[in-house]
């Protein structure tokens, strides 16, 4: 299904790569049941923007790829891992690209990869 603005109505915004977060993180972790709640805010979303993302989610970052993507980082339980997707807010999708603990994070190699 395409989700497309219909009269100023979003649709709910949907998650790609959704297997991914699963085949990363047990589910029974701390960050397991961050991210099962995470994908139910997510799946209800309707952000048009980083600042309504940001009343959600107050912490997340828009950050500069190498490549010259924008990507948002999330801060998953604290400061332990982070989250790294691309939102498209126009289309309603959110790609998830990386998972990664604060070390991994801190050595930006993910930049350049993406």
């Amino acid at each position: 299904m395409t989700c497309r603005i219909i009269r100023h109505k979003l649709c709910p915004l949907r998650i790609i790569k959704e297997k991914f977060l699963r085949e990363v993180v047990p589910p029974r972790t701390k960050a397991g049941k961050w991210l099962d709640a995470w994908r139910l805010v997510v799946r209800t979303a309707e952000w048009r923007n980083l600042e309504e993302l940001r009343k959600s989610y107050p912490s997340a970052d828009p950050v500069k790829t190498k490549s010259g993507r924008n990507v948002t980082v999330f801060n998953v339980c604290g400061n332990d891992y982070r989250l790294i997707v691309a939102i498209h807010y126009d289309k309603q999708r959110i790609y998830t690209l990386r998972f990664l603990t604060h070390a991994e994070y801190d050595k930006n190699d993910w930049k350049k990869e993406l």
